[in-house]
């Protein structure tokens, strides 16, 4: 399952897998036997924690499983907070490659008519590392709600609950309000992305 979210970049998620412990290869973009190892046993590590911390809906899975085992623990206790709160937070967004970052880069530049909605570019993101999520709220007929103020509401909820986590709320020069991610091992993103690369441990 977790290869079908990174099928059109290998080398992507042999860096992804290497940094996450399940991957001793070299860092070639070739799919064989021990890149096929590690996604089994990065897939079955994704099972035994939603196991243990719950599941929730399809969307939240799908992108819950392509985030780091300990990124997946937090973001499923995020949504469990969510459910015992009685607020319908789903997840919308987790892992993406430098090229769907660079596609979102797009939105609104070089003539492209929609609104920006991140200035950064692929390997500027958390969400390049396995280490962030974005989350819609919805109401109780099921319709995406997209005012500030329900997501600060929220965040005012959950945030005491889990200083493991940062909020995009909380940013100074581009609020992200739907934003979560790990608290990084420093807020440098080029040593992050530095260590991605090289398949280093930095979560």
């Amino acid at each position: 399952m977790s290869y079908q979210l990174f099928a059109d970049d290998v080398l992507f998620y042999q860096r992804f897998l290497k940094a996450g412990g399940f991957y001793s290869g070299a860092m070639d973009g070739a799919w064989g036997p021990e890149t096929n190892q590690a996604d089994a046993a990065f897939t079955a590590q994704t099972t035994v924690i939603a196991n243990q911390y719950g599941t929730f809906d399809s969307a939240s899975e799908m992108h819950i499983g392509s985030l780091l085992p300990k990124t997946q623990v937090e973001a499923r206790k995020f949504l469990q907070i969510a459910k015992n709160n009685g607020t319908d937070v789903r997840i919308l967004s987790g892992t993406r490659t430098y090229a769907e970052q660079n596609a979102l880069y797009a939105h609104g530049r070089n003539g492209n008519t929609l609104p920006v909605i991140t200035n950064a570019k692929g390997g500027q993101s958390n969400h390049n590392f396995g280490i962030a999520w974005d989350i819609g709220i919805f109401d109780s007929q099921g319709n995406y709600l997209s005012g500030n103020a329900d997501y600060q509401s929220f965040a005012a909820i959950v945030l005491p609950l889990m200083n493991t986590v940062e909020w995009g709320g909380n940013w100074h020069s581009f609020k992200d309000f739907p934003h979560y991610q790990l608290k990084p091992v420093t807020e440098n993103v080029a040593v992050i992305r530095n260590l991605f690369e090289s398949g280093q441990v930095y979560a």
